[in-house]
């Protein structure tokens, strides 16, 4: 395992100052392309004083523009959101965005796209490697798009990943970088301790169609020859990556994935992959989940196989195969109908054991089915939920109120519960509410009120089922929070929010809508920002979980 700095070393590594100066440019770039939680309509422009203004004189790089499949040699500057890299075109200064680029690396890449502002390029062929380059311990590093950061030191991820989320909340959010750095509100990247086999569960796709490297391509696969099992080739819906073994996922979902392997392509066994092209076939998805028996603390694995229709016979020999490991205790099946892609089924029947598999998380135990939603890096969450529980601040005496937004299956809301008044908590999802509750009677909680409703689409009655708030914990997915919900918590006007979120640049942007308003739209905002953590949950992928603390000013 890689040893880690103290928290304090991450500040002194930064990246070079030049990427500061060609920020300006890509800031405007970053905003424009956010969703806009208020109207349907283009994305509403983010003024910030540091994007670069109007008057500035014309440069070699703003008079620069390459053209579309033009060749370039580019030199990565640093990681944008989605682990893309931000390069500079040499001799130019010019800006543009490249996938699997890396910090220090230079390489000819290809213009693939051009869009206002900026360009997106394909690299081509490495002239010189990036900083602190060390070897992906996987074989599909190279290929997969799942972790493609894994040959950058763990260390030079962290520090692009803060870089990253300092930068939004500067540029996008609007804050000040004197006033970050003077309160310390920017706290330094929490570091995962576990960096390999930390997902609990991961999702494999069938395919009709396998995706093979450059250097493959002229072979002619025939039959089952041509059939996968495992990831998507990055940019194609239609083609799969045959994946063996996962570094990310427990050492006995690879056992089950290798066993699955080795017989599901057998012409004997009439097992047909699903062509996403034909809407044929019958193997769609197979989901691996990993938990705990909570006696013994030994992994219990769920194995479910999403199928396009019911045909258990056709199952049988896979089941009595993957049956005979001890960690398996659950084998289901969802069947999907429908010729989309989705992972979760119409209909679901258990083929071995039992419906849910169980975990552990802050002292409580969570019961878990093929279509739970779960924290899927149980032991970060842990970190994570301390460092919510930590921006609570709760007086402990038993009297205060939750609003939990976006609950899920009420995993946080349920580790407050037992030292506050209420918990209510609000989410979109059918299933997930069914699940909350359940855990709360499986836990014996019985102070928490889980309601299915859509928070995008909340009306003048929103509010009235529930008391004020004394905190309001906001966990939205990637698009962030809509301007609804963002008004009713300014009228609301919570003595704290604490805002979790997975995506940094739509929290940035409600950041600033929460402090600083919306301008153009009559909207004072009323909070005030205390602290922005970013948490690492999930090492060597571009992905960042971010713990924000608001006070009501």
């Amino acid at each position: 395992m890689t040893a880690l700095p103290a928290h304090g070393c991450l500040r002194s590594l930064a990246l070079p100052r030049l990427w500061l100066r060609n920020l300006r440019r890509t800031t405007s770039v970053a905003a424009s392309s956010l969703p806009d939680p208020l109207t349907d309509e283009a994305p509403l422009p983010l003024p910030s004083d540091d994007v670069m203004p109007r008057s500035r004189p014309a440069t070699a790089s703003s008079m620069y523009f390459p053209k579309k499949n033009q060749t370039l040699e580019l030199e990565c500057l640093s990681l944008a959101f989605k682990g893309k890299g931000v390069c500079k075109v040499a001799d130019t200064g010019f800006v543009v965005m490249c996938d699997r680029a890396l910090p220090g690396e230079r390489f000819i890449g290809r213009v693939t796209r051009r869009k206002g502002n900026y360009a997106e390029v394909t690299k081509l062929e490495t002239i010189a490697p990036h900083w602190d380059i060390v070897e992906a311990p996987c074989e599909y590093a190279s290929n997969c798009g799942g972790c493609k950061m894994q040959n950058l030191l763990y260390e030079a991820q962290l520090r692009a990943k803060e870089q990253q989320v300092h930068e939004l909340i500067v540029h996008v959010g609007r804050f000040s970088k004197d006033d970050l750095e003077l309160h310390n509100l920017m706290k330094p990247i929490v570091p995962c301790d576990v960096q390999y086999h930390y997902r609990n569960k991961m999702e494999f796709s069938f395919g009709s169609q396998r995706w093979l490297p450059k250097e493959f391509l002229g072979e002619k696969l025939n039959g089952p020859d041509k059939y996968a099992l495992g990831l998507h080739a990055p940019g194609f819906f239609d083609k799969v990556l045959d994946v063996k073994k996962c570094l990310l996922q427990s050492d006995p979902a690879n056992r089950v994935l290798e066993a699955i392997q080795d017989c599901w392509k057998d012409p004997e066994l009439s097992l047909s992959p699903y062509d996403v092209h034909s809407h044929t076939g019958f193997l769609k998805h197979l989901m691996l989940r990993t938990g705990r028996d909570v006696e013994t603390s030994l992994p219990e694995l769920m194995v479910n196989f999403v199928t396009s229709s019911y045909e258990p016979e056709l199952l049988k020999p896979l089941v009595e195969r993957i049956s005979s490991f001890p960690e398996v205790v659950s084998i289901v099946n969802n069947v999907n109908t429908s010729i989309g892609n989705t992972s979760v089924g119409e209909k679901e029947y258990i083929l071995y054991g039992k419906p849910t598999i169980k975990e552990v998380l802050r002292g409580l135990t969570f019961q878990i089915s093929a279509n739970s939603f779960f924290q899927t890096n149980t032991q970060q969450a842990e970190v994570l939920y301390k460092l919510i529980e930590d921006c609570a601040g709760l007086k402990g005496d038993g009297s205060e109120i939750i609003l939990d937004l976006f609950c899920g299956t009420g995993t946080i809301g349920l580790t407050f519960a037992r030292r506050v008044k209420h918990v209510y908590g609000y989410e979109v999802v059918p299933q997930a509410i069914s699940d909350a509750r359940v855990n709360a009677e499986l836990n014996g909680i019985c102070n928490t009120t889980f309601v299915q409703g859509d928070l995008n689409k909340i009306d003048e009655n929103f509010g009235r089922n529930f008391p004020k708030p004394d905190v309001v914990i906001s966990d939205p997915n990637r698009p962030g929070m809509h301007m609804k919900l963002i008004k009713f918590l300014l009228k609301l006007r919570a003595p704290r929010i604490i805002y979790v979120s997975c995506n940094p640049a739509t929290c940035a942007r409600d950041l600033d809508y929460l402090c600083h308003g919306v301008a153009e739209r009559n909207i004072e905002g009323c909070y005030e920002l205390k602290s922005v953590t970013p948490v690492d949950m999930f090492p060597h992928t571009p992905h960042i979980e971010c713990v924000c603390l608001l006070e009501l000013r």
